[in-house]
């Protein structure tokens, strides 16, 4: 390859909620360009970004593709990539608004790291993207209101240098989209019990439902997470389609690893359309509101917030219903923006428990004489034995320590409503180790 060149792809926002995918955009993009000669860097980068910003897309998943190339080979590599992009959006829909980002740079610049930070753990501006793209020589080219230009930026700034994860998408025919999708359930069970916790959010084992399977006119098949390339390739040959399968590839991924959220020391810094983990003490006992969710509230020095652990949350639900004033938590969620004259919310995803209070409740005296619960005999006038009919007319309720219910510890919600991006407790301390890998896959009996 001659004078070789290296130029970060960013793609995003070429979907609807009626038709199109970006990894979808991408897969095709990198069959084109292979076609061409191009030397991939990396494995495709599937980025997705703050789960929060009001006009996101479905799973607000932005792509990036890093490649060698030919200097000759430009201008052919953009010619493809704005056909395809033109080719698979859905243009004529509002909120729609594709973006493209070329960057020619060796190293990705700090600043487009920190763009893409803040890209995915809050807000920011096509304005910013525009600067950064003019300032570091890149190209930008959108449609409609642009707005897919700040992820494709981020996709390029974001490199995936702390924890990462591999998704392996399976796509299906055209004549299929919009149908029921035909994968053998049994498999897919099957699969994840041969594999966990090396790959994740397979099924939901509390519902007996499958997960990787999405349920909109989208052209993805199924899509399976895992730790490595090779442990989600090998989990793929175990599931069992029973329609055609069109083509598949392997992301590198920022999903399951909470990048989403960003760890605040007081509740006054908290802002909404944010996620964020902050600590604070209960300081209201929770309650349930219709439709099953519970809302409970902490405080700190600087302020108090509500938390909500809504019905979908499954287990979460229960384990928020639990506490009690004077427990200290730490909340991992979502910040929702208050309605006038009401407090901001955490949409919660974790509760690390860090220490419980006693839990004191009042109840009536022994009987000094048969031990005995007493009854009362109405306000203020005492208490008598049932059995013995011992009378104590000045006697009050004791305290009694109720045994909690609850230990000290991390608690997530449930897997069908866990986000893109939310870590599940079983990566949790678990270490990508060759041998453990190994001993996997001999237990397949491939």
């Amino acid at each position: 390859m001659t004078n070789p060149q290296i130029l970060h792809i960013g793609i995003d926002d070429t979907d609807s909620t009626r038709q199109g995918c970006t990894t979808y955009v991408a897969a095709l993009l990198v069959e084109k360009l292979e076609k061409l000669g191009v030397k991939f860097l990396d494995y495709p980068n599937l980025i997705r970004l703050n789960p929060n910003v009001p006009w996101k897309t479905r799973g607000n998943g932005a792509l990036c593709l890093r490649i060698s190339h030919a200097d000759e080979l430009e201008e052919k590599i953009k010619e493809v990539t704005l056909s395809l992009v033109e080719e698979h959006s859905d243009l004529s829909f509002k909120g729609t608004d594709p973006g493209i980002v070329f960057i020619t740079q060796r190293g990705v610049p700090a600043e487009l790291k920190a763009f893409a930070k803040s890209a995915i753990t809050g807000i920011v501006t096509l304005k910013e993207a525009l600067k950064l793209v003019k300032k570091f020589e890149g190209e930008a080219v959108g449609f409609n209101t642009c707005r897919g230009i700040i992820g494709a930026l981020a996709a390029v700034g974001e490199t995936l240098e702390a924890d990462h994860t591999y998704e392996l998408i399976a796509y299906r025919t055209a004549k299929n989209y919009g149908l029921k999708r035909k994968v053998d359930v049994r498999s897919i069970f099957e699969m994840d019990k041969l594999t966990r916790p090396y790959t994740f959010n397979n099924v939901d084992w509390e519902r007996g439902r499958v997960i990787i399977t999405p349920r909109g006119p989208d052209p993805i098949l199924f899509g399976i997470r895992g730790e490595t390339p090779e442990v989600v390739k090998k989990a793929f040959a175990l599931v069992k389609s029973m329609e055609p399968v069109e083509r598949w590839v392997i992301f590198r991924t920022n999903q399951g690893t909470d990048a989403h959220l960003k760890r605040v020391v007081t509740l006054s810094q908290i802002e909404p359309y944010s996620s964020v983990i902050v600590r604070g003490t209960v300081s209201r006992n929770p309650k349930v509101v219709p439709l099953r969710h519970v809302i409970f509230s902490i405080k700190d020095e600087t302020g108090e917030v509500d938390c909500a652990a809504y019905e979908p949350t499954g287990a979460l639900r229960k384990i928020a219903r639990e506490l009690i004033e004077g427990d200290i938590v730490e909340v991992y969620g979502a910040v929702r923006k208050p309605s006038a004259g009401k407090r901001l919310t955490i949409n919660l995803e974790k509760i690390n428990i860090l220490s419980l209070v006693p839990k004191i409740i009042l109840q009536n005296p022994l009987c000094p004489r048969c031990g005995k619960r007493l009854k009362s005999m109405g306000k203020s006038k005492g208490f008598r034995c049932e059995k013995c009919k011992t009378r104590l007319n000045d006697a009050n309720k004791v305290q009694v320590v109720e045994e909690r219910r609850l230990n000290i510890g991390l608690y997530a919600t449930a897997t069908r409503s866990q986000r893109h991006l939310t870590k599940p407790l079983s990566r949790y301390g678990l270490e990508k180790q060759n041998a453990a890998q190994i001993t996997l896959i001999e237990n397949w009996h491939s």
